[in-house]
């Protein structure tokens, strides 16, 4: 029987697999397609895998990194905040030779991807946030997945658990458990005294590139409330919502959401101009 993390390389099955060491921290890098890079930074758990990144091959080249702690990539103790992140993926980005990237980040990747962008402005030219982490919104908090019982996460990431079925072990799986364990160490590096940036509100405005929030209206870590907060502080963006949809709309409607991201870095330039913030809902 195929265990959950051989499933999730099958979806990878026409990716070129990279090994690229970056300041001593070896990171696995899958890519396939031509076009434009789209550099997608996945959320604190890879086990559903990048399945609806193949929608994204037919016009842009993919590139799907681990982040260092998690999936194929290693293990760093010296990655424990945020900032690290951000720079162990400027200097990838550099040994790619990505001069300009459309940048997608979901969750944990959705901060990132941020803070990315407020660093190095120029070198994105679309950004998309899938329910993204970052903002500390009192109002609106999120939701800390380390009080959730484990029984219970599940019906927190998504808004039908039978989604995540496929991705869940049958039985004894140390494979999947090892996977678990390590971003789980991982994530709390980085979040469990710092759930968020309280000073991320403080510069947002200085990404320039024209930006896309995709969120599900189901959302119980990052509430759907919390999209208005950073349409508010982003220059130049629009709001996709999706019925039906808790915090991973790329894992529960694969086909519907990674479409809402094509269509948006596939428009014209004209269309997203700073007069494009709008806030439109997908059927």
């Amino acid at each position: 029987m195929a265990s959950v993390l051989d499933r999730t390389k099958a979806a990878l099955d026409g990716f070129e697999r990279q090994e690229i060491e970056i300041n001593g921290i070896n990171t696995v890098v899958y890519s396939a397609g031509s076009g434009e890079p789209l550099v997608y930074l996945h959320g604190s758990g890879t086990f559903a895998g990048f399945g609806f990144a193949r929608h994204w091959v037919k016009t842009h080249r993919v590139i799907l990194p681990y982040h260092p702690g998690f999936g194929e990539s290693a293990d760093d103790a010296r990655i424990e905040s945020i900032n690290d992140h951000v720079l162990h993926y400027l200097d990838l980005f550099d040994a790619l030779g990505l001069d300009q990237i459309n940048l997608v980040g979901s969750s944990l990747g959705g901060w990132i991807a941020s803070e990315i962008a407020i660093v190095q402005p120029a070198r994105i030219a679309r950004l998309v946030l899938v329910s993204p982490g970052g903002l500390v919104i009192k109002d609106v908090p999120s939701t800390d997945l380390f009080t959730v019982p484990p029984k219970d996460v599940s019906v927190y990431l998504v808004a039908d658990p039978a989604v995540l079925a496929p991705f869940m072990p049958e039985g004894h799986d140390l494979d999947f458990m090892t996977l678990r364990y390590r971003e789980t160490i991982s994530s709390a590096r980085l979040v469990w005294e710092r759930p968020g940036n309280p000073k991320l509100d403080q510069w947002l405005h200085r990404i320039s590139a024209p930006t896309l929030l995709l969120w599900g209206e189901g959302d119980r870590i990052k509430p759907f409330a919390q999209a208005e907060t950073w349409l508010k502080l982003l220059p130049n963006a629009q709001l996709e919502t999706m019925a039906g949809v808790g915090h991973l709309p790329l894992d529960e409607q694969p086909v519907a959401a990674a479409g809402i991201v094509s269509n948006f870095l596939n428009e014209s330039p004209a269309a997203a101009k700073p007069a494009a913030r709008i806030t439109k809902k997908a059927s």
